[in-house]
């Protein structure tokens, strides 16, 4: 790597030594999707002649983040960072989340120095979100010539292009980890069953990943249709617009639909991939086969209703709140009913002290899918692993916010730092900052290069099996999760 060049399959890519590490950053992987690439699929960048000089982060994508409109079209790039020395080093590669809907690989929690200082190749990468990524308008009249998918399909070219050059770059291609938390958490799974990036790496890891968040296109004309709405648009101009307008006013209808999503169809998730050519399966079926507060629970019963699932809502909210398992036996097709019915919700028989929605809806999006992806993929692995972080600081007290979504990421890249630590960690000691990100951190390179997380925390075996739980004392538990997935079932939810 002599003045740090690397000879790509895109070109030559200069890099910069800093602090005892190399960058390359912003190295372009498709073509910038505007102009008539704009709502199409990512295209391979057109090989370069002169050598790219690597070294500054590209743009994010275009979204609305901490309180600003952010982002260019032009923002599809792949960033590298190595030790100074080293071949065949094991791959870390990052899939940021944020919903579909914001993130950036630049964001300074997602930079990988501390992977780095442990001997691991880092990659991360943008891809498009929200309305350029993960809108699918190819069923309205004049968009037919658009794809859906759009995000996803970056996604698979950034695989597939780290693949092709992670030997250019000194890294081991049979040792490559591609990990992800909430959205990003969700694209590891969905890569675990595109057949677009077979072949590109050998372990997962999946934080807080909604493996549901999947729709056919008819579902995703709901939030389409409030989008519109929210844009002020018709169907008739919309094509015209979504061609030629600023695309950062798109961003209004977003809002709109961020607003009114949950309230027009309870328990939908924001736009996400769709079931297509690039995602053929949901995936945990895939996996299966070898590849607001006052009516909250009005919103469940009107979900578990519209997709057929009436007869089980006495035994799903008796589950969360015991008190209402013979009172809800009377009401099996009426959501409006049940409006006016519901009795107040003070306890959770699964948690006790714990609040009753918030535990239905942990288990809804986050932990029944996954305790499924689990399993599915047990019977093809044993090598399956299952951890809960449960850590509440002084910090979360206070806020309310608890052992919260996102809360284990200062961790995962040991970020002491950074904004969002000093929000979790306010009032808490150094030290524990440190133990944590021993653990976590700590146990996910162990996992990179050696593929197992840690000797005292037992493989994934079922609905009852041990499982990691970082917390101010971190142990291995065995949880027993038997009448949770038998209350659940198989049921599903908008897939027809």
């Amino acid at each position: 790597m002599a003045e740090h060049l690397v000879k790509t399959t895109s070109g030559v890519v200069r890099g910069y030594e800093r602090d005892g590490r190399i960058d390359y950053l912003g190295i372009p992987y498709a073509e910038p999707p505007v102009g008539p690439l704009r709502f199409k699929r990512s295209v391979p960048i057109a090989p370069w002649e002169v050598v790219y000089d690597a070294k500054d982060y590209g743009n994010a994508p275009i979204q609305y983040n901490n309180g600003k409109v952010m982002g260019d079209e032009d923002c599809l790039t792949i960033n590298v960072q190595r030790p100074l020395t080293g071949e065949k080093l094991p791959v870390f590669i990052w899939i940021y989340g944020g919903g579909y809907n914001t993130g950036y690989s630049s964001d300074e929690m997602y930079t990988g120095e501390t992977f780095v200082r442990d001997d691991i190749l880092f990659f991360s990468f943008n891809y498009r979100t929200n309305i350029l990524g993960f809108y699918d308008f190819t069923t309205y009249p004049g968009c037919e010539e658009f794809d859906s998918n759009c995000g996803l399909s970056d996604q698979i070219l950034a695989l597939n292009w780290i693949r092709n050059n992670v030997e250019a770059f000194g890294g081991d291609p049979e040792r490559i980890t591609i990990a992800g938390e909430s959205a990003g958490g969700a694209s590891v799974t969905n890569m675990l069953v595109c057949p677009g990036v077979k072949g590109c790496f050998q372990q997962a890891i999946i934080e807080s990943g909604l493996p549901n968040c999947v729709m056919t296109h008819k579902q995703a004309r709901e939030n389409i249709d409030l989008f519109l709405e929210g844009m002020h648009w018709t169907e008739k101009d919309m094509a015209a617009h979504l061609k030629n307008d600023d695309p950062h006013l798109f961003l209004f209808g977003h809002e709109y639909v961020q607003a009114k999503h949950q309230y027009k169809t309870p328990g939908t998730f924001l736009p996400g991939p769709v079931i297509d050519d690039l995602l053929p399966v949901r995936p945990i079926d895939a996996l299966r086969a070898g590849a607001a507060e006052g009516n909250s629970w009005t919103m469940v019963a009107e979900m578990m209703e519209r997709n057929g699932h009436a007869d089980a809502l006495p035994k799903v909210l008796g589950f969360y709140h015991e008190d209402g398992r013979d009172y809800f036996s009377f009401f099996k097709d009426s959501a409006r009913s049940l409006s006016s019915a519901i009795p107040p919700l003070t306890g959770d028989i699964r948690q006790i002290g714990g609040d009753a929605f918030i535990r239905f809806a942990t288990d809804y999006a986050f932990e029944m899918p996954a305790v499924k992806v689990a399993d599915a993929q047990r019977k093809f692995t044993p090598d399956v692993w299952m951890y809960r972080y449960e850590l509440i600081t002084k910090s979360g007290v206070a806020t309310g916010w608890k052992a919260s979504h996102a809360f284990e990421l200062p961790f995962v890249f040991d970020k002491p730092n950074h904004p969002f630590t000093h929000f979790e960690f306010d009032g808490e000691s150094p030290e524990l900052f440190e133990k944590m990100c021993k653990e976590i951190h700590g146990d996910w390179v162990r996992f990179v290069k050696t593929g197992e997380p840690n000797p005292d925390w037992g493989r994934f075996e079922g609905a009852e099996s041990p499982v990691r739980i970082y917390d101010r004392e971190s142990r291995t538990e065995r949880l027993d999760r038997r009448h949770l997935m038998q209350i659940w079932d198989d049921m599903r939810f908008y897939e027809s």
